[in-house]
C-alpha cells in the first residue's frame, strides 16, 4: 500500500508541475514534449511522436492537433510514402522552446527528490 500512496503523490506532483508549466508557457506538458521530440529530430510521424511521448495513437493525434492549431508544428506529406503525414517544428515552436529554460522551471519538492 505504501508504494501505491507514493505513486499517487508523484502523480499529484506531476499534475501540479503541469498546471504551472501550462500557465507560464500556454502549452500543456505533452505539447512541450512534442516540441522537445521535434527539436531533436527533423521530422516525425504521428506514431513516432506517440511512441516518444509514451501515449496512445489517439492521444498523440489530439496533442498534435492542438500544437498544430497553435502554430507550433506543421504537417507535410512524406516524400517516400505519400500516404504518411510527417510533422516538424515551426519557427514559432522553436522560439518557444528556446524561451523555456528547464533549469529555471521549479519542480515540486517530491519530483525534485525523485529526479535526483
Amino acid at each position: 500500500m505504501e508504494n501505491l500512496c507514493k505513486i499517487r503523490d508523484i502523480q499529484r506532483s506531476v499534475k501540479e508541475f503541469e498546471q504551472t508549466f501550462e500557465k507560464r508557457f500556454d502549452i500543456c506538458l505533452n505539447e512541450g514534449m512534442v516540441l522537445c521530440s521535434l527539436t531533436n529530430k527533423e521530422k516525425l510521424s504521428s506514431g513516432e511522436i506517440g511512441e516518444s511521448l509514451g501515449i496512445s495513437f489517439s492521444n498523440a493525434s489530439k496533442v498534435i492537433a492542438s500544437a498544430e492549431k497553435k502554430g507550433l508544428i506543421k504537417r507535410f506529406l512524406c516524400k517516400e510514402d505519400k500516404r504518411q503525414m510527417l510533422f516538424s517544428i515551426t519557427e514559432k515552436g522553436q522560439r518557444l522552446m528556446k524561451s523555456i529554460d528547464c533549469e529555471e522551471l521549479e519542480l515540486p519538492d517530491l519530483l525534485r527528490q525523485t529526479i535526483k
